[in-house]
């Protein structure tokens, strides 16, 4: 039986809510969990201009250790009630797998788990994120010749993110590999990546690596799916991938949202 969200997101996110850690653990105990995993988004190279207007994808690097340090605080407070682990959300971004080394370099020894996602991509013109508005990502696909080759992008780059050498401290799991079709439903018609996504999934065991089961997707009005969808988060399964649920939550009132749902697809 599931019990741990692997996928959570803290007050030191600049998108998110200013709940507090302490709001995350307490909610995670009222829904019965056993643990989680602060996974806040860790710093962007410094080289790499953030695309987001306000550029507040992920923490200021000034903020890292500020956050570990009260990730670590949170887990003392909690030891013996609830298991806290310690981790980032950290962005492939191709092109600058040797900066995102050098980080996890020097955060990789405070850290207990983390998770490697995809939100940026790069076309002929200029990089995107691709998640973060409708209008954005309608953006991206004009420059990317359409949905389909941006659909193509994103998987290419997930499958360059699973193979790709960022050192010892290289994130176990892959996040939210579905993460493309966020705004799917606001389109006519769909574009079938149904095998893109089946070839991730062989990446992944081929890697050893985790599935982040995340259940986000079901609250964006034009996604209403997990990320990836049930039938997948089983074929992983019986893949002998290890699949971690995470709510990737924002708010502390979504930590442990919809666990039991993906315990089943796993029974």
């Amino acid at each position: 039986m599931l019990s741990h969200d692997g996928h959570v997101h803290t007050p030191f996110c600049p998108h998110g809510t200013a709940d507090t850690l302490a709001a995350y653990a307490e909610e995670a105990r009222k829904k019965g969990l056993s643990g989680l995993t602060f996974t806040e988004h860790a710093p962007l190279p410094a080289s790499f201009q953030d695309p987001v207007p306000g550029g507040d994808s992920a923490m200021h690097p000034d903020e890292l250790f500020p956050y570990l340090e009260a990730v670590e605080r949170i887990k003392q407070e909690y030891r013996g009630s609830l298991t806290i682990l310690s981790g980032l959300e950290v962005d492939y971004i191709h092109g600058w797998e040797k900066e995102t080394k050098a980080l996890l370099q020097e955060a990789g020894p405070y850290l207990d788990d983390s998770i490697l996602s995809v939100h940026f991509l790069q076309t002929d013109s200029r990089w995107h994120c691709i998640d973060f508005s409708r209008e954005a990502f309608e953006a991206a696909a004009l420059d990317a010749g359409g949905r389909g080759p941006l659909y193509h992008l994103y998987y290419e780059t997930l499958l360059q993110a699973i193979q790709a050498d960022l050192g010892p401290y290289k994130p176990a799991r892959l996040g939210h590999i579905t993460l493309i079709r966020k705004f799917q439903h606001a389109f006519d018609q769909q574009v079938d990546d149904t095998p893109r996504i089946r070839e991730v999934l062989h990446h992944l065991a081929a890697a050893g690596m985790q599935l982040d089961a995340n259940t986000a997707g079901r609250y964006k009005p034009e996604c209403r799916e997990m990320y990836p969808p049930e039938t997948f988060v089983q074929e992983a399964a019986g893949m002998d991938i290890p699949v971690v649920y995470g709510s990737d939550a924002h708010r502390s009132d979504h930590t442990g949202a919809d666990i039991q749902s993906v315990a089943s697809l796993l029974d």
